[in-house]
């Protein structure tokens, strides 16, 4: 589907049903797609835009060694050395107490998710997708992380995604920044004596784990095009940079 207007797309190569899960907002925020499918169906999608930011829940490239060069002159203490296996963004994330697993040096020991996201880095490459480099550009990508984004808009760690609870506060998070989904509260409204007797939730009111993270990576491309000072990125370019809706 083609749309003029230049959207903001977040993709998720971890959902346990299809390999990619993907959302599309727009200039105001309003949701235009939200959907999964397999490399052919998500980048036939992102093919169909006169432009567009995107950003993938997925590593860019492999650790290159940027932290092990960092600490060399250091005492390599165990934790230093377990530090090593991480790439410089995923370190600094760390260090600020942001739980995230660490990206091998070699795509053959990455896991699939993460291979399945360098295919889907290089599909976009060929189809004329730069990296994000604050120039005017219609076709451009970034790197996020879903579970560091929710950290920073909650200014916590986040109750654990796959929960009820989980899945309410990270709507939430996105339906107060003015991401036009579903209304979150809704959920409780629907709830009577009635159905909980007979064990009836409204779960339709509320996204799946993978959608929000897909949701949170759209928003977080919107935010780096319309309001870039609201946003900050980790890492280094050899290895890949991390953007955040965060300011620092």
């Amino acid at each position: 589907m083609l749309f003029t207007d230049s959207l903001f797309i977040g993709i998720d190569p971890t959902s346990s049903n299809k390999s990619f899960t993907y959302a599309a907002l727009d200039k105001h925020l309003n949701l235009i797609a939200l959907s999964d499918g397999e490399l052919d169906d998500v980048t036939a999608f992102v093919a169909g835009q006169q432009s567009a930011t995107v950003a993938i829940n997925a590593p860019a490239n492999v650790n290159r060694g940027l932290v092990r060069e960092k600490i060399k002159k250091e005492m390599l203490t165990p934790h230093k050395i377990r530090a090593a296996e991480y790439r410089l963004a995923e370190y600094e994330l760390r260090e600020k107490g942001i739980a995230v697993s660490g990206t091998p040096a070699s795509v053959g020991v990455c896991p699939a998710w993460m291979q399945v996201g360098f295919s889907l880095y290089r599909k976009l490459e060929k189809m004329g997708f730069k990296k994000y480099s604050g120039e005017n550009q219609t076709h451009q990508m970034i790197e996020t992380h879903p579970h560091a984004c929710f950290c920073v808009l909650a200014g916590d760690t986040p109750l654990p995604k796959p929960t009820l609870e989980g899945k309410l506060q990270r709507q939430l998070l996105l339906y107060e920044r003015g991401v036009k989904i579903k209304d979150p509260m809704d959920f409780f409204e629907e709830i009577t004596r009635h159905k909980m007797i007979k064990g009836i939730w409204p779960h339709e009111l509320l996204y799946l784990p993978e959608q929000l993270d897909a949701l949170v990576a759209a928003y977080t491309a919107w935010l780096l095009i319309n309001k870039p000072e609201q946003t900050t990125s980790i890492g280094d370019e050899k290895e890949g940079k991390i953007f955040l809706p965060v300011k620092q």
